[in-house]
């Protein structure tokens, strides 16, 4: 068994920024996987884009995210910036940054890793085209 590891950004203690999770890749003989959290407190969601749609732009208080983009068409925007992951890629969102998912065209699906207390009720709405903002 192989384990490779994307090793953790170092925590900043006068901010206390969580690290950047460690995403563990195991080789087995019939392939590999990859684990993103292990036995700390996270909740894990498969987001669905309909097609040509978006999230509001958002930010949350207590909780970092973890995309990874599952199909191709997905648009990531974070702290301003538009990124048009392949598939697979991740992109880490910290507590406080601004944030969007939309479909560049097709249906899309997303992985979102949360770490830190997690709280629906946590999303500030800075801009949304279904008037929730």
């Amino acid at each position: 068994m192989t384990v490779q590891t994307d090793a953790p950004a170092q925590t900043d203690a006068q901010t206390d920024v969580r690290p950047e999770p460690a995403v563990e890749t195991e080789r087995r003989p019939w392939g590999s996987f990859e684990r993103f959290t292990l036995n700390e407190p996270s909740t894990v969601k498969i987001i669905h884009v309909e097609p040509e749609q978006r999230l509001s732009l958002q930010r949350h208080r207590d909780r970092d995210e973890l995309w990874v983009a599952l199909d191709p068409g997905a648009v990531f925007e974070v702290a301003g910036r538009r990124i048009l992951p392949e598939v697979g890629e991740r992109v880490l969102i910290r507590a406080g940054d601004t944030h969007r998912l939309s479909s560049d065209g097709p249906a899309v699906r997303v992985m979102e890793i949360a770490f830190g207390h997690f709280d629906e009720d946590d999303i500030e709405r800075l801009e949304d085209r279904y008037g929730r903002a």
